[in-house]
């Protein structure tokens, strides 16, 4: 998912996005020949993402910088930590230095809490997923940063897998056909090979979604007790997932319901960026 192309193409928009005339301030104040040294270190613990991210910030603005990473995405690491030396031109160790912190730390972020609802269900069989909850533009990136945290992606895009949620329920149905003959006909359509998730929201709309010959029922916003049942009906017959309410205070609770996968928004939507700092030493 996280391509060369993919990540050449973003971090050379946001390179542009931040010097599109040239860093004036490195061009004014260091002069041409002067080299850096700079050290990224933790300000505190996390799992790391966005290594290769990190480096390509400074290869795309100066091919000459080089850039050793000391830890792999995935990564635990302590406050104080060194997570990769930076050497080279001085301008352009400096022209970089933003672009390649913003990644490394939203990713890092992402990946940080992502381990943190792993953890807590860790106990269970259930995994921990991601949704299109993302940044527009950075979805792989961020996808990239939930597996580094030990969760698990959900489809990467509205092209990838059949998921009706109840706005199309309400449309497919509103010639008056059942639930179950409508999702026949859809999947009748399909390739063999394509994935089709229905979203329920009331137990009594297990068994006709289950009719129909669905690979996943996405069970959204049920107490706990009704997950429960909704996992005993449905007995195996097809994947599980919950969705709605989730937060690491519920997680660890879903979970032992007995669901296979549990979505969680907040992997992307809400992280916060992990304080991460680059350390420079003019040479």
């Amino acid at each position: 998912m996280l391509t060369r192309a993919t990540i050449e193409r973003t971090v050379s928009a946001a390179l542009e996005e931040d010097a599109p005339w040239g860093d004036i301030t490195s061009e004014m104040l260091i002069p041409e020949a002067s080299t850096a040294v700079a050290e990224l270190v933790a300000r505190e613990r996390g799992v790391f993402s966005g290594g290769e991210v990190f480096a390509a910030a400074f290869a795309l603005t100066d091919p000459a910088i080089q850039v050793d990473l000391a830890i792999a995405d995935g990564a635990e690491f302590e406050r104080g930590a060194v997570l990769a030396v930076v050497t080279g031109p001085a301008r352009g160790v400096l022209t970089a230095e933003r672009v390649g912190l913003n990644f490394a730390q939203r990713m890092t972020g992402i990946a940080t809490l992502t381990a943190s609802y792993v953890a807590q269900v860790a106990h269970t069989g259930a995994r921990i997923a991601d949704t299109r909850k993302t940044t527009p533009g950075l979805r792989a990136f961020e996808r990239h940063a939930v597996r580094s945290g030990g969760g698990h992606n959900h489809r990467y895009s509205l092209s990838d897998a059949v998921m009706a949620k109840d706005n199309h329920l309400a449309v497919l149905t509103r010639t008056g056909m059942s639930v179950t003959a409508a999702l026949q006909g859809a999947i009748a359509r399909l390739p063999h090979t394509t994935h089709v998730e229905v979203e329920v929201d009331r137990l009594d709309q297990i068994e006709p979604v289950l009719a129909a010959g669905v690979g996943t029922i996405m069970l959204d916003n049920f107490s706990l007790e009704d997950l429960r049942r909704g996992v005993e009906q449905i007995g195996g017959r097809v994947i599980v997932e919950a969705s709605g309410g989730v937060s690491l205070e519920t997680v660890r609770a879903i979970a032992e319901t007995g669901v296979d996968v549990i979505s969680v928004g907040a992997l992307t939507h809400s992280a916060r960026a992990l304080d991460l700092a680059l350390d420079v030493r003019l040479s």
